[in-house]
C-alpha cells in the first residue's frame, strides 16, 4: 500500500494505491467516489470537470493528468508514503513475542527482576551494590571466555539466585575451566581491593560495604563444590590425576556442602549440591571418552596455587574489617570464623 498526496486546481488529495491500482481518493480527509474507466486509468469529478488520472508510470513517480478526457500533463509524484497496515490483536501479539524472545529484553527483565526482589529483601542501595558486585564477577567470567575464543551470549541476572555468563560455544580443556571459573572471583578481588581503596580514600562507609559484600560472595562462590566456581576447579584438578580420584574428591565436596547447608540452614545450597552431583554423575560417566585436554602436572599446582591466591585474598578483605565497629562489615568474618 502506498499513499500520494498532490494539489489539484489549489485543493488537496491523497491517493492510496496498491501497485497501479487506486485503491481510494480522499479530498481534504474525505473519501470520494471516482470510477475505473480501463486499465490503470481512474475518473472523479471536480467541480463539474472530470478529472482522468493515468497510472501506468506511478512506479517511476510519474501521473498523467487529464480534464475532460483531455491530456493536460504529467505530473512528478513527491516521494511516496507507503502506509502501514493496522495490526489487530494477532499482529501485537506477535510482535509482542517477538519482543520477549530478544535476549536484551529478557536481560533487562530479569535485572530489573532482581534489583526489585533484593530491594524488597533488604534496601535499594543494598540491591544496587549486590548487583554490582554479581556484573563485575560474572564479566569477569565473560572475559575469559573472549580469551579463548569462545562465543558469549552475555549475562543473566537470577532473582536471589545469582547471575549467570552464558556462552555458545563448549570449552576443550581443562585448562580453560580452571581460569573462566576463577576470573569471576578474581575480577571480583579487584572489586574488593578497589572498594577498601575507595573506603579509606573518601571516607564513606559505603565502599567498605562493597569490599566486604564482593569478598563474601566471591568467597561463597569459591567453596570446592559444583556447580560454584571452586568446585569446577577442583573437578578439573582431581579429574586431570585420575577419574576415581576425581570422583572421590568431588563426592567429598558434596559432603561438605550438605555439613554447610545444614550448619548454616542454606537451603539454596542444597538445590546447587542437586546440580552438582548430576554433573559429578555425566563426568563419572564420560571418563574415558572426554573432549577435555587434562591438566598436567605443571597445570594442577598452578591451578591449584591459583585458587589458594584468590581465596586468600577475599580472607584478607574480610579480615580487614574484622573488628570495625559495624556490625554489618565485621559480620561476614564472624561467619567465616564460626
Amino acid at each position: 500500500m502506498m499513499q500520494i498526496q498532490l494539489t489539484l486546481a489549489d485543493q488537496q488529495f491523497s491517493l492510496v494505491l496498491a501497485g497501479r491500482q487506486i485503491i481510494k481518493i480522499f479530498q481534504q480527509q474525505q473519501a470520494i467516489g471516482f470510477d475505473k474507466q480501463r486499465e490503470n486509468y481512474f475518473e472523479f469529478k471536480l467541480d463539474d470537470q472530470v478529472i482522468g488520472l493515468d497510472t501506468s508510470a506511478v512506479v517511476e513517480q510519474k501521473l498523467s493528468l487529464y480534464i475532460n478526457h483531455q491530456f493536460v500533463q504529467q505530473l512528478t509524484l513527491p516521494p511516496i508514503e507507503k502506509t502501514k497496515p493496522k495490526q489487530g490483536l494477532l499482529g501485537l501479539f506477535a510482535l509482542g513475542f517477538k519482543i520477549f524472545k530478544s535476549a536484551k529484553v529478557v536481560k533487562v527483565a530479569l535485572a530489573g527482576a532482581s534489583v526489585a526482589g533484593y530491594a524488597w529483601l533488604f534496601t535499594f542501595e543494598f540491591a544496587l551494590m549486590l548487583i554490582a558486585c554479581l556484573v563485575i564477577h560474572e564479566y569477569g567470567h565473560v572475559r575469559a571466555m573472549q580469551y579463548f575464543g569462545i562465543k558469549t551470549k552475555g549475562i543473566y541476572l537470577i532473582p536471589f539466585v545469582g547471575g549467570l555468563a552464558v556462552s555458545d560455544d563448549k570449552i576443550t580443556t581443562r585448562w580453560q575451566d580452571v581460569v573462566i571459573s576463577l576470573m569471576g572471583p578474581a575480577f571480583g578481588l579487584i572489586t574488593s581491593v578497589l572498594g577498601v581503596v575507595l573506603y579509606y580514600a573518601t571516607e564513606m562507609e559505603i565502599f567498605a560495604g562493597v569490599a566486604v559484600l564482593s569478598a563474601l560472595l566471591n568467597l561463597f562462590n569459591l567453596l570446592p563444590i559444583l556447580p560454584l566456581d571452586g568446585g569446577h576447579v577442583l573437578k578439573s584438578i582431581s579429574f586431570s590425576m585420575r577419574s576415581w580420584v576425581g570422583l572421590s574428591v568431588c563426592l567429598l565436596g558434596v559432603l561438605f556442602g550438605l555439613w554447610i547447608s545444614y550448619t548454616f540452614g542454606l537451603m539454596l545450597l542444597v538445590f546447587f549440591l542437586f546440580i552438582g552431583a548430576l554433573e559429578i554423575v555425566f563426568e563419572w560417566r564420560g571418563r574415558h571418552y572426554s573432549h577435555l585436554l587434562p591438566l598436567d602436572k605443571y597445570g594442577q599446582g598452578f591451578s591449584a596455587v591459583m585458587y589458594a591466591l584468590v581465596v586468600a585474598g577475599h580472607v584478607a578483605v574480610m579480615m580487614h574489617f574484622a573488628d570495625s565497629e559495624n556490625a554489618i562489615l565485621s559480620l561476614p568474618m564472624k561467619i567465616l570464623s564460626s
